[in-house]
């Protein structure tokens, strides 16, 4: 229960990150808000891989309204399950200490604690896996085919909120080969993901048809790498130290359950470069889970020998201390790549009725989902339909030559755009846009927030 009890501690602390909120959570949001006709055909178009998570928030605000808390509050309580889960594999496959330290190494984290506060469906995802391991461990053990119809059941939950999660079952998958458990065991986990596979596999034909949506991923750099790498290496680490090669009850040991959750999804999405980049560390989230499960064994471990009960117990406060400015970073506005609220101030200060507005590139009306242009009287001059009536995330925007006549058409233009996103999406419509400022206006003012560049453009040689 003390895990538990600090995840929900940990998720309540500034929930609210001062009023900010990242473009991300803005599409949540804005999706969760759309009427059910309109949410779906929306999702026929765009972001399907998010959709029940779309609709589980929709929900959500049907029954309260409560803004930024009513947002992250399912991640805040899906993330303390999963901290409960966590803790409680340690204890069937380790001992109880081994539990409470892996369920407390797992609240801590800075990535489960991010998480934990953010509008997503990662957390969701995150103890939906955690729940379909600890289920497959008892099936393992004893081998009741109400456990494998059990896992069957987590595992299309979770992949129904992202699909990635489907790469547990080859995590779990090298657990059941690893614990040379018998032919039928093997089988009845075999058919389980069968089923799994079946009941998301139209989710995963939907969303190949929206594969624009990840264009923006890159291939894996050297920090990508790194992370992975390093967290591995930590990974092992604890394995050698816990003496993981010791058997739990019926072979079901904690390195083979927690080794294959730790490496397998990220190493199998870095794989992806060869085809198309897809790594991001977020969508295998649950992989912490593994880390949290062999850290704790480790620590265990070292408890046992009374000579390390000090220093570990040093360490463990410097630890804590160490992690207290990391928390309070991550509930700031400054820890997320943007803030939508803050683009909204900005804009809001630096329009004026009759003033046009247009976004480098398009998809950067993310940043106004929350309040339209027009609501503080400028023109969206690119646009020709908004987000809600073309269900789509950002709204239809005219042909290059319409954008053009648009934009002649008002004297002063606030320019929104983020450089990183315009080499990423760069096309005809919006080099037109570049053209034209370019051509006819001159830039007066420029304001940075964050990410977002919010330039002021007149008519002219001259401001």
């Amino acid at each position: 229960m003390a895990p538990a009890a600090v995840t929900v501690l940990l998720g309540l602390w500034g929930i609210r990150r001062e009023g900010s909120l990242w473009q991300d959570e803005a599409v949540t949001y804005d999706m969760a808000h759309r009427s059910l006709p309109d949410l779906w055909a929306t999702l026929g178009h765009v972001d399907a891989v998010h959709g029940f998570y779309y609709l589980l928030m929709h929900g959500v605000f049907r029954l309260w309204e409560g803004g930024l808390v009513a947002l992250r509050l399912p991640s805040v309580l899906a993330m303390t399950c999963a901290t409960a889960g966590v803790a409680a594999l340690g204890r069937r496959l380790a001992g109880a200490r081994t539990g409470l330290a892996a369920g407390m190494v797992f609240a801590l984290l800075p990535v489960v604690q991010r998480y934990a506060q953010e509008g997503r469906s990662y957390a969701l995802v995150t103890a939906l896996v955690v729940a379909q391991t600890w289920v497959l461990v008892r099936a393992c053990t004893e081998r009741r085919c109400n456990w494998w119809a059990g896992y069957a059941v987590l595992a299309a939950w979770s992949a129904l909120l992202h699909e990635f999660a489907l790469l547990a079952l080859v995590a779990h998958g090298v657990t059941v080969l690893a614990t040379r458990l018998p032919r039928a065991v093997v089988a009845l986990w075999a058919a389980a993901c069968c089923c799994a596979v079946a009941v998301t596999a139209p989710l995963v034909l939907l969303s190949l048809g929206q594969s624009r949506q990840v264009a923006w991923i890159e291939v894996p750099a050297g920090g990508d790498l790194l992370g992975f790498l390093l967290t591995t290496g930590i990974g092992l680490a604890c394995a050698a130290v816990g003496r993981l090669a010791a058997a739990a009850p019926r072979g079901t040991g904690l390195g083979t359950v927690a080794l294959p959750l730790l490496v397998v999804p990220p190493a199998s999405l870095l794989l992806t470069f060869a085809f198309q980049p897809l790594y991001v560390d977020r969508y295998v989230l649950y992989a912490q889970a593994g880390l949290a499960l062999l850290a704790g064994s480790a620590l265990d471990t070292l408890w046992r020998y009374a000579r390390m009960r000090a220093v570990l117990a040093l360490a463990t406060a410097a630890a804590v201390v160490a992690l207290a400015p990391v928390g309070t970073h991550l509930r700031s506005p400054a820890s997320r790549a943007d803030d939508v609220l803050a683009v909204d101030r900005a804009l809001r200060e630096a329009a004026a009725p009759g003033y046009g507005v247009v976004f480098l590139p398009g998809s950067r009306r993310v940043w106004t989902l929350q309040r339209e242009p027009a609501s503080y009287g400028l023109a969206d001059v690119a646009l020709a339909a908004a987000p809600h009536a073309s269900h789509t995330l950002y709204g239809d925007e005219l042909p290059p030559a319409g954008i053009r006549t648009e934009m002649l058409r008002v004297s002063r233009i606030v320019v929104v755009r983020e450089p990183a996103r315009e080499l990423l999406e760069s096309n005809e419509r919006e080099e037109v846009k570049e053209a034209t400022l370019r051509e006819y206006f001159t830039r007066c003012a420029r304001r940075t927030v964050a990410t977002a560049l919010i330039d002021v453009y007149e008519r002219g040689d001259s401001c």
